[in-house]
């Protein structure tokens, strides 16, 4: 009966459900599909999760702000879900892993029918049954489990950090989808404007020609240069609703939600600006979550050399078998007990035990390779965001002052029109530009958030906050494998 009881405890503890463990004392794995996750301090160098969009109440369809529009793209992605149930799977492998360190118990219940039959005697017949608990266990395989259970840790640790980088490349899309609808509201406004002008430019023709001091000619240019800009604000009405329904689509909402966005406030931030570019570079290695990923999976093909290598080696193996024998044969009725401790010695296995320590030894050399690829595309990627980030920063500054001389060109040529001293040409030539420079400086403003959140997001640091004053975070651990 101690036997019998001894079986169904440990049958109701192999059904329990275990979390998976902590990986170096961190979670193991993000705590949702929106969020990031943080690596543990230290690496061996080498939520909920609904699938439902998530969609803002009817008060709330009115003004998002720009957090809020990122909140929404990470929360209704179905790319973030994917990587964060990846690495939900992938922590679970670990879990799973670790379960070889204990020994495994099976429980079991077993019948036998025996027929034995001796000289000089009748044949008889043995019946036994009853339940049956067995334990194994490895005591000792010179590195084959140990090295299994490292490459599903690096595993797991490469599906979260594949999951950060997810959720920062769902963040700069998502705002590079609010900043072009930003931009375009913003031309569609500088266009409003040069409406106006033209059309008052229209008035003062159509009352000089009144008084005879304008020929028609002056009121058909001045018409025709007003429908070039009603005609050029259609356009942009029409590009505005087309890139309203992009963010929509980007925040994972229909395209005909009905939102806006408020405007951004003017920000200075020189950061990234002020920073040598080698010094960003350096961040970045520490930082971008892709080339952390490729070091772990690096550091996950070193461990399986040692899992290959393992197959040449002995292994110690413990079993205990445990039975409660019923028997129509007195004498085979009652407890037995089995102990065995036995040496697995491979002997021969086809040359396969080489060439998988070689593949193992070819997959561990291909995978520095592409962390080496890895690397050399992360510099790349900022050393270019950072000169288009200068690039765009120097567009602003003159942008601004070619603005500023178009408007008092602009103003001086519509006074000399006024007073009849200037021609419309001239006029129209100077709204021209001040319509030209207005959307320039828009493009320029646009331009340089644009390139600020790509800077941010290759040094990797952009963030969920939906701002672009990034400030440096805290780097994520290396996880090159140790040599």
């Amino acid at each position: 009966m101690r036997l019998r009881a001894r079986a169904l405890i440990c049958l109701a503890l192999a059904g329990c459900v275990h979390t998976a463990p902590a990986i170096d004392g961190s979670a193991p794995t993000p705590r949702n599909s929106s969020s990031l996750w943080t690596p543990p301090s230290v690496v061996a160098h080498a939520g909920d999760a609904d699938a439902k969009r998530l969609a803002p109440s009817t008060a709330e369809l009115q003004r998002f702000t720009l957090a809020q529009v990122v909140d929404l793209a990470l929360r209704n992605s179905p790319a973030t879900r994917q990587s964060w149930t990846e690495a939900r799977a992938a922590a679970d492998v670990y879990g799973s892993s670790e379960g070889r360190l204990y020994p495994t118990v099976v429980a079991g219940f077993g019948t036998s029918k025996t027929l034995a039959q001796s000289a000089g005697r009748p044949p008889t017949e043995r019946l036994q049954y009853g339940p049956t608990l067995g334990l194994s266990y490895t005591v000792l395989d010179f590195g084959g489990r140990a090295g299994s259970i490292d490459v599903a840790r690096q595993t797991a640790i490469a599906a979260d950090l594949t999951h950060n980088a997810t959720v920062e490349n769902t963040i700069l899309i998502v705002e590079g989808a609010a900043f072009t609808y930003l931009s375009t509201r913003a031309q569609r406004d500088a266009e409003m404007i040069a409406l106006q002008l033209a059309s008052a430019a229209l008035d003062a023709a159509n009352e000089r020609h009144r008084v005879g001091l304008a020929t028609i000619a002056d009121v058909l240019q001045a018409q025709t240069a007003r429908s070039q800009a009603e005609l050029q604000l259609e356009t942009l009405e029409g590009s505005l609703q087309i890139t309203r329904g992009a963010l929509a689509v980007a925040m994972g909402l229909p395209a005909n939600t009905p939102f806006d966005v408020p405007d951004l406030p003017a920000t200075d931030s020189t950061y990234f600006v002020t920073q040598s570019v080698d010094s960003l570079i350096a961040m970045a290695v520490r930082s971008r979550p892709e080339l952390a990923t490729a070091r772990a999976e690096a550091a996950a093909a070193q461990s399986q050399i040692r899992v290959a290598r393992s197959a040449y080696l002995p292994a110690l193996a413990f079993t205990a078998t445990g039975a409660n024998n019923g028997s129509n044969v007195s004498n085979f009725v009652g407890n037995s007990y089995a102990i065995n401790v036995g040496v697995q010695v491979p002997v021969f296995s086809g040359f396969s035990n080489h060439y998988d320590a070689a593949a193992a030894g070819e997959n561990y050399q291909a995978a520095m390779a592409r962390t080496e690829t890895a690397k050399q595309q992360v510099i790349q990627q900022v050393f270019t965001a950072y000169y288009t980030l200068r690039t765009s920063n120097d567009r602003v500054r003159t942008s601004r002052d070619l603005l500023a001389s178009a408007i008092q060109s602009e103003t001086v040529a519509r006074e000399r029109y006024k007073e009849g001293v200037g021609s419309i040409v001239d006029l129209l030539v100077a709204q021209s530009a001040l319509a030209t420079a207005r959307a320039q400086a828009v493009d320029a403003r646009w331009q340089w958030r644009t390139a600020l959140a790509q800077l941010a997001h290759d040094v990797g640091v952009l963030n969920a906050r939906g701002d672009t004053s990034f400030a440096p975070l805290t780097p994520a651990p290396d996880v090159r494998p140790e040599r």
